[in-house]
């Protein structure tokens, strides 16, 4: 038996990737891409225009307030 070739999680991903784009091709990416875009709308519409002004969505959210919840 011959051992495992160790990769990194990156790399992992970079062949994951490609390897979708191989089989499903560039309109698929565009369709999951439109897809998000619309969840990220669902979901944060009432901050969007805070987090353009900031550069874009925070990536480590403030503990005190939850973000993506519609506030009630």
């Amino acid at each position: 038996m011959t051992e495992k070739e160790q990769i990194t999680v990156a790399e992992a991903g970079r062949r994951g990737g490609k390897s979708t784009l191989e089989r499903r091709g560039t309109a698929f990416f565009r369709e999951i891409g439109a897809k998000g875009g619309k969840r990220q709308k669902e979901l944060y519409s009432d901050l969007l225009s805070e987090f353009g002004r900031r550069g874009g969505r925070p990536r480590h959210p403030s503990l005190n307030k939850p973000e993506g919840e519609k506030n009630q």
